[in-house]
């Protein structure tokens, strides 16, 4: 079972606990933003996010870049300020992931510049899907630095869809009518224990995985994903799939502390790794996704910012049809590794 993936699904199941909402989240960009926030952590502070992640979260992301038939952007940025001291090993471990950054920006004098000066950055990478990460009032004149992960991905799918139709989902709160899109082609199929799973490959290495139940939208298992994705197989599949545009902004902090990570937070988390001064902490962990699905492919976008603060500072055969009419989980990952770019709870796609 990927680490990686069961990562993934804890952090889903706490995030999106209501089955009733829509929810759209990284686990790739906050996997980064938190990988970084290792490379400062010391003692039970690091090893309760190694918990969480798995050893290898930052060799799986690195390894993860989808090839140049896809448009992809990553940066990792650490933001500084300027009277900080920045240990040289930090500075050197950060230097090892992709789009790794270093800045300085004006925390104790100017929050509200130092705030500005990382959205502008984030929205750069993300082509502007994501304009403020950070919200008025969630930097001040105590904050020493600011972690920033931020993803960008545009990919077409290897085949198109058509016949797109206002077609009936079936959402918690009634059937709705939703722009529906058609494919009929061989696909890799599988149904597992209740749920069935549609994978579509798209240029770049890529490729979404629609999982559906077959009854109401519940916690997936990672095993129960595993069994799912090792039965896929080739076959005629009449695919209905409804089109997504979808965006979620959440602080993680309550999320995190529920999963364990709690010694991040605290007076007495050690992240002499990151600075010498014992008196910081990780105030927020601020995350935004943003996804969009239709005809021609997927575009997607998504940061995750750690706010550190000083505490005192073939022929034709029947197609096998599958209906994604009613609530379902939406999955974008790197075919090769698996890392999960996007995942998406989709119970009212209007």
């Amino acid at each position: 079972m990927s680490e990686h993936l069961a990562f993934a699904l804890a952090l889903h199941d706490v995030l999106a606990a209501d089955r009733t909402a829509n929810a759209c989240w990284s686990p790739y960009s906050v996997a980064g933003a938190l990988g970084l926030a290792s490379l400062a952590a010391r003692g039970e502070t690091r090893d309760q996010l190694l918990a969480l992640l798995g050893p290898g979260n930052a060799d799986l992301l690195a390894g993860s870049t989808p090839n140049d038939e896809a448009v992809f952007a990553v940066a990792n940025t650490l933001w500084a300020a300027e009277d900080v001291e920045v240990e040289p090993g930090f500075t050197k471990g950060l230097a090892t992931w992709p789009g790794a950054k270093s800045r300085q920006a004006p925390f104790a004098t100017d929050p509200e510049a130092a705030r500005k000066l990382i959205n502008a950055d984030v929205a750069e990478t993300t082509h502007d899907l994501i304009p403020e990460l950070i919200g008025a009032g969630q930097l001040g004149t105590d904050t020493v630095a600011t972690l920033v992960n931020a993803l960008y991905l545009k990919t077409a799918w290897l085949g198109t869809f058509s016949d797109t139709a206002p077609l009936p989902f079936h959402a918690p709160g009634g059937a709705v009518e939703v722009p529906t899109m058609r494919r009929e082609a061989k696909m890799r199929h599988a149904a597992v224990d209740g749920w069935q799973a549609v994978s579509l490959p798209a240029h770049g290495d890529v490729e979404a995985v629609v999982l559906l139940p077959d009854g109401d939208l519940g916690a997936l298992a990672p095993d129960r994903f595993d069994a799912l994705v090792a039965a896929l197989e080739f076959r005629q599949v009449e695919l209905f799939l409804p089109r997504l545009a979808l965006g979620t902004s959440a602080n993680l902090k309550s999320v995190l502390t529920r999963l364990g990570v709690e010694k991040l937070f605290e007076p007495d988390g050690d992240l002499t790794g990151l600075t010498p001064d014992p008196r910081v902490l990780v105030d927020e962990v601020v995350h935004e996704a943003v996804l969009k699905v239709d005809e021609e492919g997927l575009e997607g976008a998504a940061a995750t910012a750690v706010v550190f603060r000083s505490v005192a500072f073939e022929g034709y055969v029947e197609p096998h049809t599958v209906r994604v009419d009613r609530p379902h989980l939406f999955l974008v990952r790197h075919a090769r590794t698996g890392a999960v770019y996007f995942l998406a709870q989709v119970v009212d796609p209007s």
